[in-house]
């Protein structure tokens, strides 16, 4: 016995060294980032005179959510909500975990499949000679037994060429663009509920103005309709001033229709009915906040989108060294251990012992092209792949320089638009002092005051723009997330 069990100790040692000796191999090629177009410094953050700044160190430090730089604490309430109550958040979060599951049982392929299998069988036949597997019979002069069987099985296919090493490596790749599209995800429904919130607020400051320009243009319409009757105005200065009325007052059903719109979108990025949620009436914030702009490399690495593409390059680079395994053998090692025999009390004896090792290996000789295709098909994904990451670089890059030149535009037409509000302030206080001393009609004190209102308006919407162009920006930039994350 001795001789026989060196010999099996020996010949599943040197299966196994062989084994472990190829298994250092991985066919593919290794992962290398492609490059991507990528400028020296944003062009707009630089153009004229602005007050943008570089980020420096301490930006990078966690300071808590992005949308908290607006200091908002009703946007922070909301905002809040987002990755608790968003469905498509919630999707890709379902999508995250699919994905770690996946990576899971890829890794598993690596290690050994062990199973234990316990049985008794009962049965006869003539001639003093049982068998196990035959049917029963008891005939006579029959002989009945049972036999009682106990056994491991192993079984492992060493990853001689890193085939499931690649699909290991594509699996992780496709975890961490799973990640990088909920990150995505949850930075798209922050940003979109940003922004509604604050159409919201300016649907809020524009209502106030165009309540007051209604009590005007309704204080003009009683003026004319005075005038006309005493004979100092024509019918058709009186249907001019209704006309003004009347198209003020449609424009503030519709400002009330816009808001209620927002609140319905803003309820439902939640995950909120609409009915449910309702917002009070606020201004529009003054203060539009200075965001940090890093130099144009960090792009790359803050930006989710960005991320995911990247990502899924590897995950198809590892999938041609996938296909390219399939042109080499593959090598299956058993092993088989255990008892069998009868009574069940006495089947732990060593004459009762089975057991079994095998190894195997097949390879496929002709296929007709079929893997060669296959190889040439995953090469040429991977370039579709590389094409869609250079192409989302490009995009993000763009995005940025859309929105620095937004902001620094929009600067420029906030002052040019303050200065036309102060002017139409001071004509405004010169009528109602003129008026006060008996010198101008009060239909004179009305239209400057209109001419402000309407200056007043222009602010507003002007100064919705830059907000709203702040959360872009923030949102193209990356809002504070990290590959590091990944």
């Amino acid at each position: 016995m001795k001789p026989e069990r060196t010999l099996r100790s020996g010949a599943l040692k040197l299966m196994l060294a062989i084994a472990l000796t190829l298994c250092g191999c991985k066919v593919g090629p290794n992962y290398r980032r492609p490059d991507a177009p990528e400028p020296a410094a944003y062009k707009e953050a630089h153009a004229g005179d602005t007050s943008w700044k570089p980020s420096s160190p301490q930006d990078a430090a966690d300071r808590g959510p992005w949308w908290a730089i607006f200091n908002d604490p009703e946007l922070d309430n909301l905002e809040r909500q987002i990755n608790i109550s968003n469905q498509n958040v919630k999707e890709y979060e379902a999508e995250y975990r699919e994905a770690r599951a996946l990576l899971r049982e890829a890794q598993a392929q690596l290690f050994p499949t062990l199973a234990v299998s316990g049985g008794a069988q009962r049965g006869g036949g003539g001639g003093g000679t049982a068998s196990v597997s035959s049917a029963v019979g008891s005939g006579a002069g029959g002989t009945t037994h049972t036999e009682f069987t106990l056994e491991a099985q192993a079984s492992w296919q060493p990853d001689l060429w890193g085939t499931i090493r690649r699909q290991v490596e594509g699996r992780k790749a496709g975890l961490q663009v799973s990640k990088a599209n909920l990150a995505n995800a949850q930075l798209s429904a922050q940003a979109t509920l940003a922004t509604d919130y604050f159409d919201l607020r300016a649907s809020d400051s524009l209502r106030k103005l165009l309540a007051q320009s209604v009590s005007l243009d309704e204080r003009v319409v009683a003026i004319t309709e005075s005038q006309f009757k005493s004979g100092t105005a024509s019918n058709g200065d009186l249907a001019a001033a209704q006309a003004q009325l009347l198209a003020a007052q449609a424009q503030l059903a519709a400002v009330d229709q816009q808001r209620g719109t927002y609140e319905h979108a803003i309820a439902v990025l939640t995950g909120h009915l609409p009915s449910d949620l309702s917002i009070p009436e606020a201004p529009l914030a003054a203060d539009v906040p200075i965001v940090p702009v890093a130099v144009p490399s960090t792009l790359l690495e803050r930006n989710p989108g960005v991320a995911a593409a990247e990502r899924q390059m590897q995950q198809e680079n590892a999938l041609i060294g996938v296909a390219i395994g399939a042109y080499f053998p593959s090598l299956s090692l058993t092993a088989l251990g255990g008892y069998a025999g009868d009574p069940l009390s006495q089947l732990f004896k060593l004459g009762n012992r089975i057991w079994s090792i095998g190894a195997s290996a097949s390879n496929t000789v002709f296929q007709g092209g079929e893997q060669v295709a296959a190889v040439s098909g995953a090469r040429a994904t991977y370039d579709q792949y590389v094409a869609a990451y250079r192409q989302t670089v490009l995009t993000a890059f763009q995005s940025v320089e859309d929105e620095l030149l937004a902001l620094r535009v929009l600067q420029s037409e906030a002052d040019l638009q303050t200065r036309a509000v102060n002017a139409a302030q001071l004509s405004a206080d010169v009528a109602l002092n003129e008026f006060n001393a008996g010198t101008v009609a009060y239909i004179t004190v009305i239209t400057a005051v209109q001419t402000l209102l309407a200056d007043q308006q222009s602010a507003v919407t002007i100064q919705q723009n830059r907000l709203v162009a702040t959360v872009t920006l923030i949102a193209a930039l990356g809002g504070g997330w990290d590959t590091k994350a990944l």
